[in-house]
C-alpha cells in the first residue's frame, strides 16, 4: 500500500513540475472560437512573486473590469468586480494557505488572462 501511494505522490509531483513553468494562458471571444494575438501582447505584472504575505498586486497596461483568483483544485478564494476599471490594484486575501493559485485577470472587453502564483509562508 505504502509503495502504491509513494509511486502514486511520485507521479503526480513528475507531473505537476513539469506544469509549473510560468506560462500566460490566453482565451478570448472572437467571432469564432479561438485565440486573439492581442490577448498576448498585454503586458501584465503580478508582484511581489512569491507572495510571502497576506497581499499583492496586479499591474497592467489594459484596463481590467474583475480579477478572480482560485486555488490549484478550483475552489474561488478571492473575487472581486470593478465598478471603474482599473490598471493598477492591490489584492488583499485573508489569511492565505502556501501553494500554488491561479489568477484570473478579466478585461473590459471580455478578454481573460490566467496568471499562476506562488504563495509562501511569511518569513
Amino acid at each position: 500500500m505504502k509503495k502504491s501511494l509513494l509511486l502514486f505522490l511520485f507521479v503526480f509531483l513528475t507531473v505537476s513540475l513539469q506544469a509549473q513553468k510560468d506560462t500566460v494562458n490566453v482565451s478570448a471571444r472572437t467571432g469564432q472560437m479561438g485565440y486573439s494575438s492581442d490577448a498576448a501582447n498585454i503586458n501584465i505584472s503580478i508582484f511581489p512573486v512569491p507572495v510571502r504575505e497576506n497581499y499583492f498586486n496586479i499591474k497592467s497596461e489594459k484596463e481590467f473590469s474583475s480579477i478572480k483568483i482560485t486555488n490549484i483544485i478550483g475552489q474561488d478564494i478571492y473575487r472581486e468586480k470593478f465598478n471603474d476599471p482599473q490598471t493598477l490594484t492591490k489584492i488583499v486575501l485573508d489569511n492565505p494557505r502556501r501553494g500554488m493559485y491561479l489568477v484570473t485577470v478579466v478585461f473590459s472587453d471580455g478578454m481573460r488572462i490566467v496568471k499562476k502564483i506562488m504563495i509562501e509562508q511569511a518569513e
